[in-house]
């Protein structure tokens, strides 16, 4: 991991779209969640600014654009700024 990317694990914790970072590897190693169209099913598949997650979320899916990459997990109205979220499909 570079200064560039992140895990997507480690993302949808920082994010606070995942209550545990354990949570996220399991919805990416079920191949619950896709980078840019193409399915995810590792956890260490990483993530840049700039790119399209989709993920699952209830009954809905959740259609993210990346802003910029969290260093951390802040508070939520913090998390809200480093994504857009975009019209499913």
């Amino acid at each position: 991991m570079t200064a560039n990317n992140i895990r997507i694990d480690k993302l949808l914790f920082f994010l606070r779209l995942a209550k545990s970072r354990s949570l996220a590897v399991t919805w990416a190693d079920a191949g619950h969640i896709r980078i840019n169209g193409h399915r995810v099913e590792r956890a260490s598949a990483t993530v840049k600014a700039e790119d399209i997650i989709t993920l699952p979320r209830g009954e809905n899916v959740l259609v993210i654009k990346l802003v910029a990459l969290p260093t951390r997990r802040g508070p939520a109205l913090e998390a809200r700024t480093f994504y857009a979220l975009l019209d499913t499909p």
